[in-house]
């Protein structure tokens, strides 16, 4: 990937038994009372985490940690594969009260990352025509950024930056404050000439500015499929043309897509990934 490498498409199995453990402190501040009233503490189970509608799984590499060294999980199916409706994604065995504390946790966490890659495939599916990045964005929930941005990737998405120390991207605020685009940027290679710059521009006068100041990338903000193609057209003509990376953002949804895949920009940023997704629907059934 030219301007956005750094991808989130692992993660550690320690990181997510500590986040686990956090999250369950939360849900089991003094044990799970009604689980150790009234099921014996030697009593094992067999369980299967099911898909109840179809949906693009996230969370193989979640599950296991999340159950704990106590449970064993099969998983049955991969990151990235399509689930249908009623398939199993993991058998699960290991102590009752145990599977049971930590049911709720694993199944929203999993839920919820499976909601992000089922909605990440579909806007894949429709850039593939004209290879076009599907891109995330910081807009992600507080505590599970790590989390939302691996299941962006195995959705077939792109991550844009991890965070604010990850990569220079100067925004309106920014420009109001350091005194435009010609400025900024200028103070953006002083502090750090290794990384690239990205300059938010809403119009075709700040882009000029931005073309002039050598800027590395340009997001194209909140304009119509028609700006963004002609703006695309004005870039891809400089003589840096075809090394500046352009992405369109702002209102961007599954019925407007298509359209501003094809006005030639290398990326998409969909905020909606992570912000607006719905969680899928899987349950946790004992196996009879």
């Amino acid at each position: 990937m030219r301007f956005y490498p750094e991808q989130i498409s692992t993660l550690s199995p320690e990181w997510v038994a500590t986040r686990m453990a956090e999250f369950l402190r939360e849900d089991l501040p003094a044990g799970d009372i009604t689980s150790e009233a009234v099921i014996s503490n030697q009593q094992e189970l067999t369980a299967q985490i099911e898909a109840v509608e179809s949906l693009v799984f996230a969370g193989a590499q979640v599950l296991p940690a999340c159950l704990g060294d106590q449970c064993r999980v099969d998983l049955q199916v991969d990151d990235g594969a399509t689930v249908a409706a009623e398939e199993v994604i993991a058998v699960v065995r290991g102590p009752a009260r145990e599977i049971l504390a930590r049911e709720r946790v694993t199944l929203n966490l999993v839920q919820r990352l499976s909601g992000i890659a089922t909605l990440t495939r579909r806007f894949v599916e429709l850039a593939q025509p004209q290879g076009v990045l599907v891109l995330d964005t910081r807009k992600t929930t507080p505590g599970l950024r790590l989390f939302e941005k691996y299941a962006v990737t195995v959705g077939g998405g792109h991550n844009h930056r991890l965070d604010l120390s990850s990569g220079i991207l100067i925004k309106d605020n920014h420009l109001q404050l350091a005194g435009g685009i010609t400025r900024a940027v200028a103070a953006a290679r002083q502090s750090d000439g290794d990384l690239p710059v990205e300059v938010e521009v809403e119009d075709r006068e700040q882009l000029l500015e931005g073309l002039a100041a050598g800027a590395d990338a340009f997001l194209l903000d909140n304009m119509t499929p028609t700006q963004v193609e002609e703006l695309v057209a004005l870039v891809r003509a400089d003589r840096r043309g075809q090394d500046i990376f352009l992405e369109a953002s702002g209102g961007i949804n599954l019925d407007n897509f298509a359209a501003y895949a094809r006005t030639g920009v290398d990326g998409i940023s969909v905020g909606a990934l992570t912000h607006s997704v719905r969680s899928m629907d899987i349950r946790l059934e004992l196996a009879v």
